[in-house]
């Protein structure tokens, strides 16, 4: 058993959302479960959300998804294992039947798409936040590949802490493997701005008009 997870989480959390969706705030490298939590009032979404703490502790209150070795290559041992252990909070808080959207900034966004990669099920509007993929195959490539669900890619133009390689193997992969809605923001460094979280609005709001016409 891996490490268990800890998170905050909205104020009135339930197991079984009446939405039946819930948001899944990812933070990056060296940063904690509290820094996304404030995009949850301007994306204004009215939904449930978690936002999870990564597994490798930095000191300082940081945390990681995993260790930075070569940088925009990651290992594919380590990334595995903290999929793994993201599933394994999901299957514990949650509703096998809840949709979860993962929003996903810089290595969280990373962990976004392997939530996609591995169980596409289950997510409902990815979303990745000035980060990128990782190489080599996934167990659910093929399944994106034939059915191309929704996925949201932003990152500035002056974010110089992504590794191009790991931008151009993003760009080749998401266009192959979903419906891909891609922006970049002119001069935006590796950060988020309101233009790109007015844009995350409407990528999650029109999944979730379409779930509930499915539903209808």
């Amino acid at each position: 058993m891996g490490k268990i997870l800890s998170d905050v989480r909205s104020e009135k959390w339930n197991r079984t959302p009446d939405s039946e969706a819930v948001l899944i705030f990812l933070h990056g490298f060296g940063s904690n479960e509290s820094d996304l939590c404030s995009l949850e009032a301007p994306l204004g979404l009215n939904l449930q959300w978690a936002s999870l703490r990564a597994p490798v502790e930095l000191g300082q209150g940081g945390a990681a998804w995993f260790q930075i070795t070569t940088p925009g290559v990651p290992d594919v041992a380590p990334v595995e294992a903290a999929t793994e252990a993201i599933w394994a909070w999901i299957d514990a808080n949650l509703d096998q039947t809840t949709k979860i959207i993962p929003i996903g900034f810089s290595q969280g966004g990373l962990m976004a798409s392997q939530l996609l990669r591995t169980r596409p099920e289950r997510v409902l509007a990815t979303t990745i936040l000035g980060g990128f993929v990782l190489g080599g195959e996934q167990p659910a490539d093929a399944i994106l590949a034939e059915q191309l669900p929704p996925v949201f890619w932003g990152r500035g133009t002056e974010d110089r802490v992504i590794a191009p390689i790991a931008i151009e193997r993003t760009t080749e992969f998401l266009p192959r493997h979903s419906t891909l809605t891609q922006r970049t923001y002119p001069g935006l460094a590796h950060g988020i701005n309101m233009d790109e979280l007015n844009d995350v609005r409407n990528h999650v709001a029109s999944r979730l008009g379409a779930l509930q016409g499915d539903e209808a």
